[in-house]
């Protein structure tokens, strides 16, 4: 006969609460931040017509996709800083409504100077989302759990890279001269008004914390919140003062500016780099460009399931990024090979997304309190300028040597360094 302890009981309810937790606020986040990354990606298959209708250049698009980052930059800190303030719900209602505005908005771009600036309005108004969301998953899981969730939202950006692809190039193809409007104008007025109902979606589901929410009972709430209490490193950061001065925190930050510059480069180029080495269809484009992201879906579930079992957060980051850059390095030498330089781009991409997902669950472990949203947003933001450098500078490069080679080395090192600088930034190595 089985005897069915107390402490039997207690972790089936908590592990009962946890599934609850994670079914009420996880899909609608995803959702949110489909749309989010969705921004990022649709703007490298909008490049194949409208680089012809308002005339820029190859670096000049590298400009205006990089300067989004330089707007999100800015305002990023103080976006999270605000978070703490006036809460999450009112936060990620300001952000999505103004960029999804922003983002149908870019229907009316014309010429160079209206392309970057709706570039940088959109990264300004977008500023805070991601990282605001990453503090607000620590309201609700301890940090021993803290992976899996995170992850999980993490999970739009390779979902809105794979689907992003086929269904953008569908209504460029299938919208285009509906109304006098070129299919690039279509796209980015189907993909961005979504945004804004999600935004009011927002303000009517979500909740601050465990603790205002109307579909936890006294008992759950008390629970969530020992457990997150309980999760939290007694030696770490607690105020955002002490996050400007620790070296840790801008070893975090200078890892993942390389890790950011390696995937960002490739998101907004990958159909370039397609469309040079043979693929001339747009519509077959959008599909080969949804290859990486499938793969990166299956990596990053595998990566942090399997951080959380083992408690360890560092290797499982760096060890994928080194694998990224080495994969990366094959399909630089292979570009006259189709098959073998997208399969090793799948291998690079799918890397580099499982690195990114275990990444973010190490801030978290180590900051708490307004030091947790400063500190997550003074890393993203620094970060966030390799996803202005990178795409610039492969611009420059690939139209000052009329390939790709050189590009695709760059980011090699990127990725190799992003790998080393977190293998070597030391936080607590398991989780107790």
């Amino acid at each position: 006969m089985i005897h069915t302890t107390s402490d039997d009981r207690r972790d089936s309810r908590r592990e009962a609460l946890y599934r609850k937790i994670s079914r009420r606020l996880l899909p609608l986040l995803l959702v949110c931040y489909v749309f989010a990354a969705l921004d990022r990606v649709n703007l490298g298959f909008a490049k194949l017509q409208m680089s012809e209708d308002i005339g820029i250049s190859e670096a000049a698009y590298g400009l205006g996709a990089g300067i989004f980052f330089l707007g999100y930059v800015l305002f990023e800190i103080p976006s999270n800083l605000m978070l703490t303030k006036i809460g999450t719900r009112k936060t990620i209602t300001r952000i999505m409504i103004l960029w999804g505005l922003t983002s149908a908005g870019m229907m009316f771009v014309q010429d160079m100077n209206s392309f970057l600036v709706l570039r940088f309005l959109l990264g300004v108004f977008e500023a805070g989302f991601a990282p605001g969301i990453i503090f607000y998953l620590s309201y609700w899981y301890p940090s021993v759990r803290l992976a899996a969730p995170t992850a999980l939202f993490m999970l739009a950006g390779p979902i809105s890279s794979m689907i992003g692809g086929p269904v953008s190039t569908w209504i460029m193809t299938r919208f285009d001269g509906v109304w006098g409007l070129a299919g690039w104008q279509w796209m980015f007025v189907l993909e961005g008004l979504p945004t804004v109902l999600l935004g009011f979606v927002v303000w009517r589901i979500l909740a601050d914390s465990p603790l205002q929410s109307r579909w936890l009972s006294d008992e759950e709430k008390a629970l969530v919140t020992r457990d997150v209490d309980a999760g939290r490193n007694p030696q770490g950061k607690h105020e955002f003062r002490q996050v400007l001065r620790d070296p840790r925190v801008y070893g975090l930050a200078l890892s993942y500016f390389f890790l950011i510059g390696g995937m960002y480069a490739v998101i907004f180029w990958l159909p370039t780099i397609l469309a040079d080495n043979g693929v001339e269809s747009i519509t077959a484009v959008g599909l080969y460009s949804a290859l990486p992201y499938a793969a990166s879906i299956v990596v990053m579930i595998v990566l942090s399931r399997r951080s959380d079992r083992r408690g360890e957060r560092r290797l499982h980051s760096a060890v994928p990024a080194v694998v990224a850059a080495v994969a990366m390095a094959i399909a630089a030498f292979t570009t006259d090979h189709l098959a073998i330089a997208l399969t090793a781009i799948v291998i690079s991409t799918a890397c580099s997304w499982g690195s990114y997902a275990v990444f973010w669950s190490m801030p978290s472990l180590y900051l708490s309190g307004t030091a947790a949203a400063g500190g997550i947003a003074l890393i993203n933001s620094i970060g966030l300028l390799g996803g202005f450098v990178s795409p610039l500078l492969f611009g420059y490069l690939k139209e000052a040597t009329g390939g790709t080679l050189v590009g695709l080395l760059v980011l090699v090192g990127v990725l190799l360094a992003s790998g080393i600088g977190i293998a070597a930034t030391r936080l607590p190595a398991r989780i107790r």
